[in-house]
């Protein structure tokens, strides 16, 4: 099956490469993909495989029924785009302004296209069933679209008995996999804290409650929830990534806003990361005499690998790469909301290499010059076939 994989695969290079393209040029934003869907679909059409529609509005479920019987394996790849504008001047630019793909979902569209155009030209060798999920709204966090096609029932007909999901990485060569036994990537959760104070003349700070100092105090106090209340070796991290305050230099205001986030991998630590959270700011509200108003999200649970289904994507991996493909890699404390599906699934997460060429000048995920090495795309859309058929294959024998 391998080589066959790679026979087809040879013949199909191009088109993947053209559909990556393509997407790329028309990236639509989380719970707007209404023409990537189309697009999707027509593909679909184009290579025989059936689908279904309307799950989270746009997503689409393709379905590769096996000549013969056996368990079910789902392959997933998330659709939309940021609201980034593109500084890159490639050919291929997004044409839709403060709209791109600067985090690779048109290569994972791409790459699963790909994987189904491969095994559906392999149904008579196929035991089982292979579901290609075409997730809409990852970047939508906290909700995003993974609960919302679960809930619209995109796996009530064919469950399936474990999925698999990539992600682009280009911290990593072209040719290499990261593929991690257990925690791959963070849970993530947002915060949004009003101190509201009593504003007046900078030069008469006694007759306010300045909300500034105030802030500035549980700035630094937050960043002790990590430091002083986990073990050293557990990682987790509070970050404040906004703060409004005031709008002319000789007047203290009124109120002051942060926000920020906060990830870790384990449950227990993230619920007592809240706790201290809220009573941090309590207390230093207090003592400066400000109201806190608090608001707090929780956003997509960690993304963590069952090990078993782990180190069968390492395996594939070495089979299509060879025995160097899988570098040890530290996991990440970004969110991904894969991580709902293997709260409910079995199955695996894995990051395949993208490194451009020129290495140094290699922009990072969420970034308006965000490239990948193309010559990578190969290479994730045979991995997406070997490990949906290397899964069957396990299931079938168990």
């Amino acid at each position: 099956m391998q080589h066959k994989i790679e026979a087809i695969m040879n013949q199909i290079e191009e088109e993947v490469i053209a559909n990556r393209r393509h997407l790329h040029q028309y990236p639509e934003l989380s719970n707007q993909e209404k023409e990537t869907s189309h697009y999707i679909q027509e593909k679909l059409t184009e290579y025989g495989i059936s689908f279904e529609t309307g799950y989270a509005t746009h997503g689409v479920l393709g379905i590769i029924k096996g000549k013969k019987p056996g368990k079910t394996v789902a392959l997933r790849a998330d659709i939309d785009a940021l609201p980034i504008q593109e500084l890159n001047n490639h050919d291929f630019a997004s044409t839709h302004p403060n709209v791109m793909h600067a985090c690779g979902h048109d290569a994972h569209t791409a790459m699963l296209l790909g994987a189904g155009c491969i095994l559906q030209q392999m149904q008579e060798e196929l035991h089982g069933t292979i579901l290609l999920v075409f997730q809409p709204a990852e970047e939508a966090s906290p909700v995003g679209g993974a609960q919302v096609m679960m809930d619209d029932g995109v796996f009530d007909t064919y469950t399936p008995d474990v999925i698999f999901g990539q992600h682009v990485w280009p911290s990593m060569p072209a040719g290499t996999v990261g593929v991690h036994d257990r925690e791959v990537m963070g849970a993530s959760d947002r915060f949004k804290v009003v101190l509201e104070g009593k504003g007046g003349h900078a030069s008469m700070p006694h007759q306010t409650n300045d909300a500034v100092i105030a802030t500035g105090h549980l700035i630094t106090a937050l960043q002790t929830i990590v430091s002083r209340n986990l073990d050293p070796m557990e990682a987790s991290v509070v970050t404040i990534s906004m703060l409004e305050a005031g709008s002319v230099p000789n007047i203290i205001p009124r109120e002051v806003t942060i926000q920020g986030s906060i990830r870790t991998y384990d449950a227990e630590i993230r619920e007592k990361l809240k706790e201290r959270f809220f009573q941090i700011t309590n207390q230093i509200a207090a003592a400066f005499g400000v109201k806190a108003q608090i608001e707090y999200v929780e956003g997509y649970p960690a993304t963590i690998n069952t090990p078993k289904w782990a180190q069968l994507a390492r395996n594939s991996v070495q089979k299509v790469l060879g025995e160097e493909a899988t570098p040890a890699q530290q996991p990440a404390l970004a969110g991904e909301d894969f991580g709902r599906f293997l709260q409910k699934y079995p199955g695996a997460f894995i990051w395949l290499g993208t490194q451009i060429e020129d290495k140094d000048n290699q922009a990072p995920l969420h970034d308006a010059n965000f490239k990948l090495n193309e010559r990578a795309l190969p290479n994730g859309t045979k991995l997406l076939a070997q490990l949906a058929i290397d899964a069957l294959q396990k299931l079938n024998e168990e």
